[in-house]
């Protein structure tokens, strides 16, 4: 019995609340871990964009996916030992250029990419100026020209006979129309996923005044601008706060893919997003445009979305349950489908 130790209530409530305090310590350790892990994993998908991009012909475009060791004939065997669909191997516009949204870059389509390379397509996500890993400062990015410009110069590289198919998310849509009216010949098709498709003298901003408020009332009040350039300067650019972000893009999203892109988003530049469009309809009018509308969205609302719809109708519109503002995080296997079924349409 000499080994016996007594141990007062207050022994016992020290010895408990010292035991709590590791496994709390534990626990804590392993978020600190995993948020350390999921930055790693940004960081190296960010440094292979940019060993990519210095293989791109000199181009400004920052992009990811079709590497050479990754490529496949559309002809070659795909890895799980299944041959390309038939449709496939006849088609001649099997690149798709895939085109983020606001705060997002290249980054977040990893897996499209992946999926789209699987049955022998060619995707390339292109970082716009000032998101994701391209250097430019995002206070510095004032017009939807500058803010365009990796796409354009992408889409102005081609090989003369080529053309392209485009996919646009969110505001990618204004970059994606912006291309339309400024190289309508190198577009096959245009994809809006649940994204600003506006109309001629159209804001992007104006397509989210549903959830953000007029124009005048988000420029006094938010609390998200930013001043780059000083207090007493307009705005430059706009950042949501993570939880505002995570209810608002994410409430669908599995939460590995969250945590990446909360430390892999950048802030908004303004200008572009307040910038009205000029679309012709000898240019921009005769393109070929595709919806997808995304149904359980609490950023652009289903309501929104058909309204967009509805005021410039595109030739075919497709929706998918259950996601919300970010498919490619989402539903990425719906994604992946609507776009080979767009991809194949003649």
């Amino acid at each position: 019995m000499g080994n016996l130790i007594c141990m007062t209530k207050k022994d016992t409530r020290d010895n408990n609340h010292g035991s709590k305090s590791k496994r709390m310590g534990r626990s804590q350790r392993k978020l600190l871990a995993e948020e350390e892990f999921l930055h790693r994993q940004a960081l190296s998908m960010a440094l292979q964009q940019h060993q990519l991009s210095q293989r791109f012909d000199g181009s400004m475009s920052r992009r990811i996916g079709s590497t050479s060791s990754r490529r496949r004939n559309l002809s070659d065997p795909f890895s799980n030992g299944k041959q390309a669909p038939d449709f496939l191997e006849n088609m001649k516009l099997n690149k798709l250029v895939l085109v983020h949204g606001e705060g997002f870059g290249a980054w977040c389509w990893y897996k499209t990419i992946a999926l789209l390379e699987e049955v022998g397509l060619v995707p390339i996500a292109i970082d716009l100026t000032g998101s994701g890993i391209d250097l430019a400062d995002t206070n510095s990015v004032t017009t939807l020209a500058e803010y365009s410009k990796p796409l354009i110069s992408y889409l102005e590289n081609l090989p003369e006979d080529e053309q392209v198919i485009l996919v646009g998310h969110s505001t990618g849509g204004a970059c994606v129309s912006y291309a339309l009216e400024h190289c309508p010949q190198k577009i096959s098709k245009a994809i809006f996923l649940c994204a600003t498709m506006v109309s001629d003298g159209q804001r992007p901003f104006d397509v989210f005044a549903e959830e953000l408020g007029s124009t005048e009332r988000f420029m006094q009040e938010s609390q998200f601008l930013i001043h780059g350039n000083g207090k007493d300067k307009p705005p430059t650019g706009f950042m949501f706060e993570k939880q505002q972000m995570k209810g608002l893009y994410f409430n669908q999203s599995p939460t590995k893919d969250v945590a990446l892109a909360m430390v892999s988003m950048r802030p908004i530049p303004l200008g572009p997003v307040m910038e009205k469009l000029s679309l012709s309809p000898e240019k921009y009018g005769t393109g070929r445009r595709f919806f997808i509308q995304t149904l359980d969205d609490h950023a652009l609302s289903p309501d929104v979305q058909e309204k967009l719809v509805r005021d410039s109708p595109p030739e075919r519109v497709f929706k998918i349950k259950g996601s919300d503002h970010c498919p490619f995080f989402s539903k990425p296997q719906s994604l992946h489908k609507i776009l080979l079924e767009i991809a194949r349409i003649p």
